[in-house]
C-alpha cells in the first residue's frame, strides 16, 4: 500500500465508466424482515453464548445477523443487546460523504470491510452546514436557520430537534462542538458565535452557548471582545476544554495568521480568552481541530513562507501543554495523488484515525495515528459531475446503542 502512490493508480479504473456500486444500508436493515432457514449453530448455542458471538461482529454484519432465522432477530435487536456490543467491540470510525446538491446523498466507507454504504443521513437537507460528531451521535445545523439543529445517530436514524439558545441568531461565524459522556452517555453542544462590531472592523463580539442533555437547557457562558482576532467556524471539546480557532483580522504579520483559544468547560470561568491564547504551529492556509483520545489534534494545511495562502503540504500536530508537537507530515506522493488540492480541505478524526478529503473530488485518505500509515480509501461510487461540485464529509464511530 505505500508504494502506491496515487488515489487514481491504487484504483485504475477510476477513470472508466465502470462504477462501483455501493452497498444500501437500509436494504441490510430490511433483511431484518425476511425469514431464512436456521442454521446447524442455532441448535447448539444457549442464547447467552450466541449473543455474546454476535456482539463482536462489526455493525453492518449485526444487521445482517438479524434476517438468518426469529431467534437471532429477537437477539440482536433489544436494547441490552446494543449496549453489550458496544462494550465487548470497538468499531473503527466510519466516514461518512456527501456532495452539494438540493438533497445531499451521503456515502459511508467502512475501513474494517473497506466497502461504501449509501445511508440517507436524517436532519441533512443542505450541504451548507456545521456538523460535529462524538461517541456515535453527530449534531447539524443549518448554516441558514438558527431552529434547524439536530442531534441524530446516523445508524439507527433516531434524531431529535433542539431548542435554539434563547436570544441566539446567526452571526458572522458560528462554531459548532459536541462531546459524549461515554459512562453516563449525556453529551454536551457548544456553539461560538463570532459577530464584527460595526464602528471598529478589528474588533470581534465572541459568545459560547453550552447545551447539555442531562438537564436539557442552554446557558450563556462567557461574552468577550476580540481585538484583531475573530472566530470562525472551527472548534472542538477535548477533555473538558473547549479549543476554538480563531483567525487575524490583519493585525501582525502572515506567522500568525491562525491560533487557539480554550474555555475550560467544567470551571466555566470568566477570564478574557485571550489570556490562554495559542498560536498556530507554522504559517497555515487552514486548520482542522479533533479530539483524538481525549488529545487535542490539528490537521493543517502547510503555507508557503513567502506566499501564505498557497499549500504546499500537511502536517498533524498534537497539543502538549501550550506547545504543538509534529506527529506526522504527508508524503508528497499522497499530497499530489489528490490532483489539484486546494488551500483548504476537510479532514475528521476520531480515536486513532484521522481522514483526509479535498473539497473539488471524493478523494479520501485515511491515516492511522498509531501505526504512521497513509492508506488511500477504496473508491467512493459518487462522482464528480459538475466543475464547481463539492464534497464534504465527517467522521464517526458507528454505535447502535446511543440515542440522542
Amino acid at each position: 500500500m505505500e508504494g502506491e502512490a496515487s488515489w487514481f493508480s491504487h484504483f485504475p479504473d477510476y477513470a472508466t465508466n465502470d462504477t462501483v456500486e455501493p452497498d444500501s444500508f437500509s436494504e441490510l436493515k430490511d433483511e431484518y424482515n425476511e425469514q431464512v432457514s436456521s442454521v446447524l449453530v442455532d441448535l447448539i448455542l444457549p442464547d447467552d453464548i450466541l449473543e455474546r458471538i454476535l456482539a463482536r461482529l462489526p455493525i453492518a454484519s449485526i444487521f445482517r445477523a438479524g434476517c438468518v432465522c426469529k431467534r437471532w432477530h429477537d437477539i440482536v435487536k433489544p436494547g441490552r443487546f446494543l449496549w453489550n456490543s458496544s462494550r465487548l467491540l470497538s468499531h473503527k470510525p466510519w466516514y461518512f460523504m456527501f456532495t452539494s446538491s438540493e438533497k445531499p446523498i451521503s456515502y459511508a466507507y467502512d475501513p474494517t470491510f473497506r466497502k461504501w454504504y449509501v445511508i440517507e443521513l436524517p436532519c441533512i437537507w443542505t450541504s451548507s452546514c456545521f456538523i460535529s460528531s462524538s461517541c456515535g451521535l453527530f449534531c447539524f445545523m443549518d448554516n441558514s436557520r438558527t431552529d434547524q439543529l439536530y442531534v441524530c445517530n446516523p445508524i439507527t436514524k433516531c434524531c431529535k430537534n433542539l431548542e435554539e439558545p434563547p436570544g441566539f441568531n446567526l452571526s458572522d461565524y458560528n462554531a459548532l462542538a459536541m462531546v459524549v459522556n461515554r459512562k453516563t452517555r449525556c453529551y454536551s453542544v457548544t456553539i461560538v458565535k463570532s459577530k464584527h462590531i460595526p464602528e471598529s472592523f478589528f474588533q470581534c463580539d465572541v459568545s459560547i452557548y453550552i447545551y447539555d442533555s442531562g438537564t436539557t437547557t442552554w446557558m450563556t457562558c462567557l461574552t468577550d471582545v476580540l481585538t484583531g482576532w475573530r472566530g470562525g467556524d472551527e472548534s472542538v471539546i477535548c477533555d473538558g476544554v473547549l479549543y476554538i480557532m480563531i483567525y487575524s483580522s490583519g493585525i501582525g504579520g502572515s506567522e500568525n495568521r491562525h491560533g487557539l483559544i480554550t474555555y475550560n468547560l467544567s470551571s466555566r470561568s470568566c477570564n478574557m480568552l485571550m489570556r490562554n491564547f495559542i498560536p498556530a504551529p507554522c504559517c497555515l492556509t487552514c486548520g482542522r481541530l479533533m479530539n483524538l483520545n481525549e488529545k487535542l489534534v490539528m490537521v493543517g494545511g502547510i503555507g508557503k513562507r513567502d506566499c501564505p495562502d498557497i499549500i504546499k503540504g500537511i502536517g498533524i500536530w498534537t497539543l502538549n501543554g501550550m506547545e504543538w508537537q509534529q506527529i506526522a507530515r504527508m508524503p508528497h506522493k499522497y499530497f499530489h495523488g489528490f490532483g489539484e488540492f486546494d488551500d483548504v480541505f476537510a479532514s475528521s478524526g476520531t480515536d486513532d484515525f484521522i481522514y483526509i478529503q479535498s473539497y473539488g473530488a471524493p478523494a479520501l485518505l485515511v491515516f492511522d495515528v498509531e501505526q504512521k500509515m497513509w492508506t488511500w480509501c477504496r473508491k467512493c461510487p459518487v462522482r464528480k459531475r459538475l466543475p464547481l461540485q463539492l464534497f464534504t464529509g465527517f467522521c464517526l464511530e458507528p454505535r447502535l446503542e446511543m440515542v440522542p
